[in-house]
């Protein structure tokens, strides 16, 4: 047995009420985004194993882009979580993918299920009454989602201190020298070695750098951009556009970190002497060059709602007030109004309505939600 196994034996052999060596669930359910697998995770697989015949790994922030915060996709994520385990184990653990949802617990919740019950489906079980465990550790308001699942037993699970994702992802995607000889001695006590095997191939791609680009560009601006001697970070408030005319949402390409390369709405931050709608028409123009006259967009406004989840945004607390605006369509025939990448869009286009599922991993931050929010309100 390993060091690390014997590690998450113990742990597993301390929780109380449970039942760690005899298995007294069929299967298991661990959630997580393991950006990446550190042996904290291996250790609360671990104790999965030991009270569950299988185990179903929800691998969260699947179909979203690349970012400092989410650097590895789901199939990255789902190998390092196969890599870290004894040859004998691997086939007792299946790992799924679940998309996010940050304004709609019970969207996120039902993907969880039914993923799970796909799960105990394939193997020709039935889900109703199927003992299952939720394993996790409870560490602050954010494991609120650990008692989401009735009918699921929760099982708590001792978390392995002193190891931190977060911390590793800061130290690998930096390039300053104590960065680097911080990630070597975190590879040799924190990771396990397939895990450092995944890191050390994917430094060498342009992910890395672009990731590493990003890194330094969100440290240097919570540095700018922070209350002088305050206990508290700035708030910032941005406002977005989402312009539709048949079955197309105008768009732009992002020039810069972070999120370069992602499709997003047209927007940026309102400057300090304007309103909402004068400072959303005002990025509309700058960003898109788009061909239709104020009056005949104002006009257009139909729907507005401020997007505010805490963490939609690695650049801080950041609030989005949101307008949408139903163009009229003069002519079926006539071409969409003529549009043009500037400022820091690299450029713009309409994209079909029906396409944005395809274009989901490619957008930026939560863009993905407001629009799905207004393209599925009934426009008056």
């Amino acid at each position: 047995m390993s060091a690390s196994s014997s590690l998450a034996h113990s742990f597993a052999d301390s929780l109380a009420g449970s039942t760690p060596v005899s298995r007294r669930y069929r299967y298991a359910v661990v959630i997580g985004r393991f950006q990446p697998v550190h042996e904290g995770h291996r250790a609360l697989l671990q104790a999965c194993l030991d009270c569950a015949d299988q185990v179903v790994v929800v691998i969260g922030s699947d179909r979203q882009p690349r970012s400092f915060k989410n650097p590895f996709t789901v199939a990255e994520r789902s190998a390092m979580v196969r890599g870290c385990l004894e040859d004998g184990e691997r086939h007792r653990v299946r790992a799924v993918g679940v998309v996010d949802d940050p304004y709609d617990d019970q969207v996120w919740i039902d993907e969880v299920r039914q993923a799970v019950e796909a799960v105990i489906r394939a193997d020709g079980g039935h889900p109703d009454g199927m003992p299952v465990a939720l394993v996790g550790h409870v560490k602050d308001d954010s494991s609120y989602y650990l008692h989401l699942f009735p009918g699921w037993d929760f099982v708590p699970f001792a978390n392995v201190e002193g190891i931190n994702a977060t911390d590793v992802r800061m130290c690998y995607f930096g390039r300053a020298p104590e960065d680097v000889a911080r990630q070597q001695r975190m590879a040799a006590t924190m990771l396990p070695a397939s895990t450092v095997a995944f890191l050390q191939t994917f430094r060498a791609t342009q992910a890395w750098e672009q990731l590493a680009d990003e890194r330094e560009y969100l440290l240097d601006y919570r540095r700018r951009f922070r209350y002088a001697e305050a206990g508290f970070a700035p708030i910032f408030c941005t406002v977005d556009a989402v312009v539709v005319q048949r079955g197309h949402v105008l768009m732009v390409q992002r020039g810069r970190v972070p999120g370069q390369g992602n499709w997003a709405l047209p927007g940026g931050f309102l400057k300090a002497d304007e309103r909402l709608l004068d400072g959303a028409l005002r990025e509309l123009r700058e960003e898109t060059a788009l061909a239709v006259p104020d009056a005949q967009l104002r006009a257009s406004l139909w729907a507005r709602r401020v997007f505010d989840a805490p963490d939609r945004s690695q650049r801080g607390r950041v609030l989005s007030h949101a307008h949408a605006f139903g163009l009229a369509d003069p002519h079926p025939l006539a071409p969409l109004p003529a549009v043009q990448g500037r400022d820091d869009a690299a450029q713009a286009a309409w994209w079909p309505v029906e396409q944005l599922e395809e274009l989901r991993d490619r957008l930026f931050e939560d863009h993905y939600f407001i629009l799905k929010y207004f393209l599925t309100l009934k426009q008056p």
